[in-house]
């Protein structure tokens, strides 16, 4: 199941992640993919935000792996951007991430194909005049369950 929504601005953004967290279940795989400055961070933030996490939210580019352990849900959100080879997830213990009671956000999860599991969601960020084109792609009952609902 795929749906496909416009996105006019960064608050738009958010309120979709929000949308996401607050619709989905714990333990959730998300992947996002989409070029620089498509919006994947900004998504990330108000997924977390509406998880109740008040700080900042960066991609975490350099450290590859960011943990937010809050009231309601623990949160790890990857960016393989700088990822020299997929088999590398290995040696930084992804399966210990994947555990299946966290939820996953990956940035640039393209960059992790073959070591990656299948996901709840494939989220795919355009940009369009000026504006963005996001599709959902749901790869389970609750990915659908989600879709439909938002």
């Amino acid at each position: 199941m795929r749906r496909v929504i416009a996105i006019d601005s960064a608050a738009a953004m958010e309120a979709l992640g929000g949308a996401l967290a607050r619709g989905g279940r714990r333990g959730q795989c998300i992947l996002l993919h989409g070029s620089l400055a498509a919006g994947k961070t900004t998504l990330a933030r108000g997924y977390l935000r509406a998880l109740g996490h008040a700080g900042a939210v960066k991609s975490p580019t350099f450290t590859l792996v960011e943990s937010y352990v809050l009231d309601t849900a623990a949160v790890h959100h990857f960016d393989l951007y700088r990822l020299a080879d997929a088999d590398e997830l290995e040696f930084i213990g992804i399966e210990e991430y994947l555990d299946g009671r966290a939820d996953v956000l990956i940035e640039w999860a393209e960059r992790g194909r073959g070591v990656l599991p299948e996901a709840t969601l494939d989220v795919t960020i355009g940009i369009v005049d000026g504006g963005r084109e996001v599709c959902i792609e749901a790869h389970d009952a609750v990915g659908r369950e989600l879709i439909s609902r938002i």
